[in-house]
């Protein structure tokens, strides 16, 4: 069975063109252009993978991925207008999981789509389970549990920790991450990996200034705390 995508974009020439390019890419695509209709249609649907553009009528796409962070992992790709900074740091606070500046390729758009899909339900290899201190990390289930309890991540940010965590005392650039945790590294977007970084320590309850797993390499990138 296909893979489906929900297409959250209220611009009709656009959507048809992003769903033509996944549908030929093997993709069933749901398409809707108005936010207020993008919960609903996610409850009945129940898709893999959210496509969410920002700027919809009614309900705009940070109050959508909101409401869908508050009960669900779906993988989230925003599309966020060019040279918005301060809305793509929003979109990943609320939990993206990735963003695609307009005006794009729709190759890009499968592209994105394929390495996110790799991320969430990509074959994990070595030991099924890693821990660090009072963390441990169920790799087959995609569940990490904090001093027994259960920590929600998104798919980004699991594969980011499991990264790090896997070579404990390795200083990762934020390129070397974003290839790590995407399969590829888009140039320009390096700098979203310091958001998802604040979003996990949030989740983990890691404290930036005094860290007990991820600490900041200021001027490279990011390290685990060995035990």
């Amino acid at each position: 069975m296909s893979q489906k995508i929900l297409l959250v974009e209220d611009d009709t020439k656009i959507s048809r063109i992003i769903s033509l390019y996944l549908e030929q890419s093997g993709f069933q695509v749901v398409q809707v252009y108005d936010g207020a209709l993008a919960i609903p249609t996610f409850q009945r649907e129940r898709p893999d993978l959210i496509i969410l553009d920002l700027m919809l009528p009614h309900v705009d796409g940070w109050e959508i991925c909101r409401q869908l962070r508050l009960s669900s992992d779906i993988p989230i790709i925003m599309l966020t207008a060019q040279g918005e900074e301060t809305d793509r740091i929003l979109g990943l606070e609320l939990g993206a999981d990735d963003y695609i500046t307009k005006p794009f390729s729709p190759r890009e758009v499968v592209a994105r789509v394929r390495a996110l899909f790799r991320r969430s339900h990509g074959q994990l290899v070595s030991s099924s389970t890693l821990s660090l201190q009072d963390v441990t990390i169920q790799l087959d289930r995609h569940v990490v549990s904090v001093a027994g309890q259960p920590v929600d991540l998104t798919p980004i940010e699991f594969e980011l920790f499991i990264t790090l965590v896997r070579h404990p005392g390795q200083v990762y650039t934020r390129l070397q991450l974003l290839e790590a945790a995407q399969g590829t590294a888009y140039e320009g977007y390096e700098r979203a990996i310091d958001q998802h970084i604040k979003n996990l320590r949030a989740k983990l309850g890691d404290d930036a200034r005094h860290p007990r797993y991820i600490q900041t390499i200021f001027g490279v990138g990011y390290k685990c705390l060995e035990g």
